[in-house]
């Protein structure tokens, strides 16, 4: 199958054609967007600076920051641009740009939660050897795995779009450009490359979900062993990924682990791991993380000793 370029840009139908909803979107994905970037860019810093957050768990927060924000930049402004817009185009080039860009932030925001629960397991069931296992050499080679693994998904995924014949249909019903509403566009039969989506996509969705519940359910049992005061603290820390890990992992296996097939909420499950989920890892990690408030509160405010 050779790449057909007969369709040389689509157009984004968006969340809704309706104009006062498209205002209310305009205001909401504003806000959540820049508290987005805000959000991030504060815990990014926070972890750079601050001499006080230099263990693996806040050096895995810092990727799973900066992947946040990454992610949330890929679609979202181009949504809300779309919403004052009287043509939602978007060229084939920057369509196949999209597709790649959210499958390799979406994936290595899967890979860092990962690393943060195998950290957390080292910390809890192997306290004695934790600072030996999860060396600063070891905690780097694991982040530039989890970079070159999301490399990898992502250009499987770019190959699929990149090949898909496109004959006429543009109209792409999403707020970004994604391998199931295109796969809805090609003019072929898509049956098998729906199935290597879901049996690269999904499987990583269900596989890496399967892989954290196993390592929770292993840290939970652990914790009969520690002190009231040890499992107080281990599970304030494994409760906070747990509620992340959830948030995410949830609407991302309802929308890559099923055949070709749409629903209308499916748009609005997107947005949440799209937009919604990055603007809430940064309350959830600081609101309930009490050395990540206080560097905040230190640096932030002024008070933070740099000498």
């Amino acid at each position: 199958m050779t790449m057909n370029h007969s369709v040389t840009e689509f157009i984004l139908f968006g969340l809704t054609e309706d104009a006062e909803k498209q205002k209310a979107i305009l205001g909401v994905f504003l806000i959540l967007y820049f508290g987005t970037l805000l959000g991030n860019f504060l815990i990014v810093v926070t972890i750079k600076i601050s001499r006080t957050l230099g263990s693996p768990m806040y050096f895995f927060l810092f990727y799973l920051s900066f992947a946040d924000a990454c992610l949330s930049t890929t679609t979202a402004p181009r949504l809300i641009v779309d919403t004052v817009s009287q043509r939602k185009t978007i060229s084939y080039n920057e369509c196949m740009t999209q597709v790649f860009a959210a499958h390799f932030f979406g994936c290595m925001e899967i890979f860092v939660l990962i690393l943060m629960a195998v950290d957390r397991y080292v910390a809890i069931c192997k306290p004695l050897r934790y600072t030996s296992i999860m060396s600063q050499r070891v905690c780097v080679v694991l982040v530039i795995l989890a970079w070159v693994g999301s490399c990898i998904h992502s250009s499987a995924q770019i190959l699929l779009a990149l090949r898909l014949p496109f004959c006429g249909p543009n109209v792409i019903d999403h707020y970004f450009c994604d391998l199931q509403p295109l796969l809805k566009l090609a003019c072929v039969d898509t049956y098998m490359i729906n199935l290597l989506v879901v049996s690269n996509s999904g499987a990583i969705c269900m596989v890496s979900f399967i892989i954290l519940l196993i390592s929770y359910v292993v840290i939970l049992c652990s914790l009969r062993k520690h002190s009231a005061e040890g499992r107080r603290k281990a599970l304030s820390t494994c409760s906070t990924h747990f509620i992340v890990v959830v948030m995410f992992f949830g609407p991302c296996i309802f929308i890559y682990t099923r055949p070709l097939t749409t629903f209308p909420i499916d748009k609005m499950v997107a947005v949440f791991y799209t937009i919604g989920t990055p603007f809430l890892n940064p309350l959830i990690y600081t609101l309930r993380n009490a050395e990540v408030k206080n560097a905040m509160r230190k640096l932030w405010c002024g008070k933070y000793d740099f000498s």
